[in-house]
């Protein structure tokens, strides 16, 4: 069968999961079979093969068929990591292919793009066995994903790196995956996390990372909070001063930080590779104590407040006074600018949330003015839910809803995502009671010492609370078409460092990342088979050290 042909079967099969009609085989408990790991997220199709295992061995190549982007590249290079075999990358036809072979087939012409312009596009086939492992795709987005879930497939020491990679010893019975069939296209396009940067700054590298964990995740934006009251963490020419005073302050006064913009250059370049959006967010007309501290102009009184390094909110406001409208307008058309040129991608975020101290009218006004600025620059605006208040939003502009899974009546925010629908836009949904990362776990653990977390967003969060909503069932009449994606924020007002952050986000991202990938389940998702394959994941965060939560109801594996 042609390539051509196989992706045409491909994208029939996407649709198919899109309309509902391929069997959820994933959700299966947690080993199909004795020696079969439950994927996480699961796939739309998952079927058991009856046939020898794929093995990776010291002849092993990944085999290159079209263009597949980064995939082949990143994936021979943990193989090569953690089993010590040289695995070259090499083009050729599908004939060439060995038994120990990984393929990688992918369509002539097929999109590049990091957020495709249907889920569909993202859909592959993963096939391994005792003939070699294959993977075809419709895009190189596709094909990374496919790379994503044969790592999932082979023992958890093959994601091991650095110090403990170089200690790993080949697992008993070798480096295998079991005989399956892989069928799979993401539900929603947009599948998030949201990292805050701006309570307490995070280097580069730590940013790096995250990215990475995101990526084995499938998921495939990184919404980026650069600006609060303790902080501006983005380099802006035209007003120096953001990334001086401004950026001097965190949280609990630990010290601040900026991203120059050849480091954002480098974290946009990073996560691109890996088939990860950045969306840049710069909060407005709230949140912004850090660029009033900075700049004396943009206060209504002409007085610079002092650094904030507290925890409250709301607080603090661009002025819509007529007099600084010269400041504020400069200010807004400035810094949008620049942070689009910085911004491949097709999004930027401009906040909107808890203005509590501007007035109804003046906030309508700032909600204009800044999401114009916005637009000009070509990006489509997205802004939490509150945004849709305004009834002069730019065409298309996303809301990201935060409210609760159960719509609060006097948060306003269900009329706040229809206001958004009827002005062309969708929406990204990150329920705060269930979906930020940052709420206490029920057991309340400490990490070496220190309480983490908030609980402001109806208590603490369990991982069956995570895992046990659905985005088309929270606004009423608002489905699947109307829905961007999931997002999973994690707020950092009481995180000092990346160890820190990922204690708080594992295991109960791994929810968010089913959620946001895999087909609906109308009649309930199977909660006891994710609760296993959380089990198994655990072992391959371990592999990779990363600090996570064990939480109670999960049964971890000695």
């Amino acid at each position: 069968m042609s390539i051509a042909a196989r992706t045409a079967r491909l994208l029939a099969v996407a649709l198919s999961i899109a309309l509902g009609s391929v069997a959820l085989a994933g959700c299966a408990p947690q080993s199909n079979g004795a020696d079969v790991p439950r994927i996480i997220p699961a796939p739309a199709s998952f079927e058991q093969l009856n046939a020898e295992p794929f093995r990776l061995d010291d002849t092993s190549r990944v085999l290159v068929v079209g263009d597949a982007g980064t995939a082949p590249a990143l994936l021979a290079a943990q193989l090569r990591l953690a089993t010590g075999a040289e695995v070259p990358v090499v083009a050729g036809s599908e004939d060439e292919a060995g038994p120990a072979d990984v393929l990688i087939a992918v369509e002539a012409g097929a999109s590049e793009a990091s957020i495709p312009t249907a889920p569909a596009a993202e859909a592959y086939r993963l096939t391994t066995g005792a003939d070699g492992a294959r993977i075809e795709a419709a895009s190189p987005a596709g094909a990374f994903w496919a790379s994503r879930s044969l790592l999932q497939l082979l023992p958890a020491a093959i994601l091991s790196s650095g110090e403990a990679a170089q200690a790993a010893r080949t697992p008993e019975g070798g480096w295998t995956a079991p005989a399956v069939r892989i069928d799979d296209a993401p539900r929603f396009a947009y599948r998030g996390a949201m990292l805050d940067v701006a309570r307490h700054f995070l280097p580069v590298g730590d940013v790096e990372r995250y990215v990475d964990q995101l990526a084995m995740l499938k998921l495939n934006v990184l919404h980026l909070h650069l600006t609060d009251d303790q902080g501006w963490r983005l380099q802006i020419d035209a007003w120096p001063e953001l990334t001086g005073i401004g950026a001097s302050t965190s949280t609990g006064g630990d010290g601040g930080g900026f991203y120059t913009k050849d480091d954002f250059r480098r974290l946009v370049a990073y996560a691109a590779e890996r088939h990860v959006t950045i969306v840049p967010e710069v909060d407005l007309p709230g949140h912004t104590n850090a660029a009033l501290s900075a700049y004396p102009e943009l206060n209504c009184d002409g007085v610079a407040p002092a650094p904030y390094e507290g925890v409250e909110v709301g607080f603090s406001s661009l002025c819509a006074a007529p007099e600084r409208a010269e400041a504020t307008d400069r200010f807004l058309a400035d810094v949008t600018r620049e942070l689009a040129e910085l911004t491949p991608g097709p999004w930027i975020h401009l906040g909107g949330d808890e203005s509590l101290a501007t007035s109804e009218a003046d906030y309508l006004d700032l909600v204009r003015r800044m999401t114009s600025a916005g637009a000009a620059t070509g990006k489509t605006i997205i802004g939490w839910h509150e945004l849709g208040a305004s009834p002069e939003l730019p065409p298309g502009t996303v809301g990201q809803y935060w409210d609760y899974a159960t719509p609060r009546e006097e948060t306003g925010s269900e009329a706040d995502v229809r206001s958004f629908l009827d002005q062309g836009g969708r929406i990204v949904f990150s329920p705060a009671d269930v979906a930020y990362l940052d709420m206490v776990y029920p057991d309340a653990p400490s990490f070496e010492g220190r309480g983490l977390g908030q609980d402001w967003a109806d208590g603490d969060t369990s991982l069956a609370e995570a895992y046990g909503w659905d985005p088309a069932a929270i606004v009423p009449g608002v489905g699947d078409d109307d829905i961007l994606g999931v997002e999973a924020p994690i707020w950092t007002e009481t995180m000092r460092t990346l160890d820190e952050v990922e204690f708080m986000a594992f295991p109960r991202i791994l929810a968010i990342a089913e959620i946001a990938w895999s087909p609906a389940a109308p009649d309930g998702r199977d909660e006891a088979a994710f609760f296993g394959a959380v089990a198994g994941y655990g072992e391959r965060l371990e592999a990779m050290s990363v600090p996570y939560h064990r939480m109670p109801e999960v049964p971890w594996r000695e």
